[in-house]
């Protein structure tokens, strides 16, 4: 796919979140994929052959522009998901995610067997490798959920196929993924596990503790090897016990390790994400989906990993009644942020743009709006809803209209 000449664009008449500020009738000028200038309107200088030169949208002052949200933890979306290891797969959740203002995200893998991996692993690498279009989500590498964890905490990992860390495994898939795997949940009590969070610590990739029975010292340990994150806080891990504080109370007392959560009112209460956002702050709170391929579609029957999945009413669950994934939207999860913890607004975005950002080690183009970042931008209405979204400096979907 060649990168196409795309029209610069100037936003106006909105209010904009920066990184250190918000501006509150602004103008944001995009070309070449960048954020070239910005700044309140008062500042946009008069230029005659600005029509010219620019595609102008005016827009509403009760419209907020905002960094695109960075999806780290996602398997599907719209009847798609990373495990289907076809290109069209990953171009439907790349096209769908838009809509909901998620400009960047990692693909997800699930526990599979080896071949059924490896397939995803190589597809999604080769599809990363490859120029992306600019007008769909921009997938920024592989997140790698199992099957290095602990049957005790499958969920709705397959059993079948859960394994041991294998560090030389891993660096097989890795190959196979072209250097893409930027996290990996794993369970670093299971044997192996600490010398394969040594080895992803040593490469940059991000050691992320999930599906485990860990205690509250082997946690210890592993943050000492390298581990930096909690995948999907109180999810399918060794809970906080006062004589055992587990994985959830090492994840509430230890600022090396960043949380994802999944804020649907689902998968924990709202009051125990209140209770986590005021032990972990705004800094240690990464939202995220972890949504599946019915997210964008009716409630029904679908799949995960080979397993028979029913929604209804927004709860995705196996036969046996385990959740399985989720089919939230990164919006919602802002609002449902909000109305849970009372956090401020330039917190809940935070959450959702630079703090994975950060974690990737890609903040120095993404996650904030600010001159020379990727122009990575979601216009959100008065009722928080994605009005508008522009990924790459190309306008990628419109309320009402077409995504690209």
């Amino acid at each position: 796919m060649m990168t196409q000449k795309v029209t610069p664009i100037l936003l106006k008449g909105m209010s904009i979140y920066t990184e250190t500020n918000k501006i509150e009738t602004g103008y944001i000028k995009i070309k070449d994929q960048k954020i070239v200038e910005i700044g309140p309107q008062e500042n946009l200088k008069q230029d005659n052959n600005v029509q010219e030169r620019f595609t102008i949208i005016d827009l509403q002052a009760n419209y907020s522009a905002i960094p695109g949200f960075i999806d780290i933890h996602i398997h599907g979306a719209n009847g798609a998901d990373a495990m289907d290891a076809t290109p069209e797969a990953l171009a439907t959740m790349a096209k769908a995610l838009v809509k909901e203002g998620t400009t960047s995200f990692l693909a997800t893998t699930m526990t599979q067997e080896t071949a059924a991996i490896e397939q995803a692993l190589t597809n999604a690498g080769n599809y990363i490798t490859q120029p992306q279009p600019q007008g769909q989500a921009e997938i920024i590498g592989i997140h790698l959920e199992g099957p290095f964890v602990n049957k005790k905490r499958a969920g709705a990992q397959p059993l079948n196929y859960i394994i041991d860390p294998d560090k030389d495994k891993f660096t097989k898939w890795n190959k196979l993924a072209k250097g893409k795997i930027k996290l990996v949940t794993l369970a670093s009590e299971r044997p192996g596990g600490l010398e394969l969070v040594r080895y992803l610590t040593q490469n940059g990739i991000v050691a992320s503790l999930g599906h485990t029975d860990a205690t509250y010292d082997q946690v210890d340990e592993a943050i000492q090897t390298g581990a930096k994150q909690v995948t999907h806080l109180y999810n399918q891990m060794r809970e906080l016990h006062h004589r055992e504080p587990g994985v959830v109370g090492a994840a509430y007392l230890r600022e090396e390790l960043k949380t994802e959560i999944i804020v649907d009112g689902i998968h924990s209460r709202p009051e125990m994400v209140k209770l986590a956002y005021k032990q972990k702050g705004k800094q240690g709170f990464i939202l995220i989906t972890d949504a599946m391929r019915a997210k964008g579609l009716p409630d029904g029957d679908y799949e995960l990993g080979g397993q028979p999945v029913a929604v209804k009413a927004g709860k995705a669950v196996l036969a046996d009644g385990t959740i399985a994934g989720s089919v939230l939207k990164m919006n919602q999860a802002i609002k449902n942020m909000l109305d849970f913890t009372g956090c401020s607004f330039p917190e809940a975005i935070e959450m959702a743009a630079m703090n994975p950002a950060k974690q990737l080690n890609i903040a120095d183009r993404k996650g904030s709006l600010a001159v020379g970042k990727d122009a990575d931008i979601v216009i959100l209405d008065e009722n928080l809803d994605v009005f508008m979204t522009i990924c790459r400096g190309k306008l990628a979907y419109q309320k009402g209209g077409e995504t690209a």
